[in-house]
């Protein structure tokens, strides 16, 4: 459930129309809801109560400050894959010993300033990463704790660019050769194994893939344990699907049950880093019909909202359901809606049915909660959207629009220039 809704012919989020939203804010700008964004931590973390679990919510689907201090009040965790992910994180109030730090390419820099905030752990993606964080962790007089990140090359069933756990991924270390890595670490004075990690993908809707993916690591652990390594934590990622169109992912009710079933008896804390699937209904991209054309082919109609304000469709083909902000019970027409940018790329729904937009009218692009902002970019110079999130009858500008002098800030002329 989510709080998009429409009352008579308006759209709402919780008690607000979106339509006076966008009389106060302009458009474009994304819109999130309190209530979803909570009810659906909730419903994900509570799905694995009475297990030893952390959820630790993937800032890179979306990292404002605003959603990540609801989530902290909640109780969540981070799952970072950057320093600047680590620097929000703590902002937002979420505390050190509740984050845990991905992702293959960790600069020195990076390591350093975690290791000074005592995060929980690091997930190691390489032996080279291995001995600089050993390296760092020595010169600082810390010892970094770990967990390897094993890719189990299981077919996760998802678009091709966010598959991370198969043998064609730059993502962990394959898991025929994670021994190897796991007696590296084991050597190494300050490093302290407490791990595994797996993440085998994103926007997945089935849960074979998870159950093949959590045997094969099950098996692992046994190897690890003959090896005299006692290991406190299992990360099994995140990955779990939504619903953008015709899609039916597994309840996290299911998604734990299977999790459950598969771990057995095995005594240790399941780490979890849920990010689409908290966030990604939980929030909506409005945008305004600035014209209409039509060639001898197609209809389009283009909105102020580009592929710079949200790169899922041109990036993946992704579907996202185009909705009316104020309903007209037009006969529906085959359009392409696409944005402002030149590239013929720039579309937010392609040959789509969708009601007859004029100028003026308000678009809902929906799901965009998770993986929309958090791409934005200022491709053609164009400033980023706005952020709103509702509560009940109130809502707050979280993220201001930027201005013409937020895209030149940081830039200068050169003397030799002048």
């Amino acid at each position: 459930m989510h709080h998009f809704f429409y009352k008579e012919d308006d759209l709402y989020c919780e008690d607000l129309s979106v339509a006076y939203l966008a009389e106060q804010i302009g458009t474009p700008f994304y819109l999130y809801s309190y209530a979803t964004i909570k009810r659906h931590f909730q419903v994900f973390n509570n799905a694995f109560k009475g297990l030893d679990h952390l959820t630790c919510f993937s800032l890179k689907s979306n990292s404002n400050l605003a959603i990540l201090r609801v989530l902290s009040l909640e109780g969540a965790g981070a799952d970072i894959v950057s320093g600047g992910e680590l620097f929000r994180a703590l902002k937002a109030g979420i505390t050190s010993d509740k984050i845990v730090y991905s992702g293959v390419g960790k600069t020195p820099k990076d390591m350093e300033l975690a290791l000074k905030s005592d995060i929980l752990m690091f997930n190691v993606e390489s032996d080279q990463e291995l001995h600089t964080l050993n390296g760092i962790a020595k010169d600082i007089g810390r010892k970094a704790s770990i967990a390897v990140r094993v890719s189990p090359d299981v077919e996760p069933k998802t678009h091709p660019y966010i598959v991370t756990g198969s043998s064609e991924s730059k993502f962990g270390v394959q898991i025929t050769n994670s021994l190897n890595t796991y007696a590296v670490a084991k050597r190494l004075k300050n490093i302290d194994v407490k791990g595994i990690s797996c993440h085998i993908g994103s926007q997945l809707t089935e849960i074979d893939p998870f159950v093949e993916a959590l045997r094969k690591v099950k098996e692992l652990l046994g190897e690890l344990k003959k090896i005299g390594l006692d290991i406190k934590f299992l990360n099994f990622g995140g990955g779990l699907g939504i619903t953008y169109n015709d899609e039916n992912p597994p309840h996290p009710l299911e998604y734990a049950r299977a999790l459950r079933e598969t771990i057995g008896e095995n005594k240790f804390t399941l780490i979890l880093e849920p990010g689409r699937v908290i966030i990604g209904n939980a929030g909506i991209l409005v945008t305004r019909v600035l014209y209409t054309k039509s060639t001898a082919n197609k209809r389009f109609i283009i909105v102020d909202a580009g592929m710079n304000d949200l790169i899922r469709p041109t990036l993946y083909n992704s579907f996202h359901a185009v909705q009316p902000v104020t309903m007209t019970h037009s006969k529906m027409l085959t359009a392409t809606l696409a944005g402002p940018i030149c590239e013929t790329g720039d579309f937010l729904a392609k040959d789509r049915k969708m009601p007859p937009f004029k100028p003026g009218d308000l678009v809902a692009i929906m799901s965009a909660g998770a993986y929309g902002f958090s791409m934005a970019s200022n491709y053609n110079s164009r400033p980023r959207p706005a952020e709103v999130m509702v509560k009940g009858k109130l809502f707050s500008l979280i993220r201001a629009r930027e201005t013409y002098d937020d895209l030149i800030s940081g830039e200068m002329i050169p003397k030799f220039l002048e």
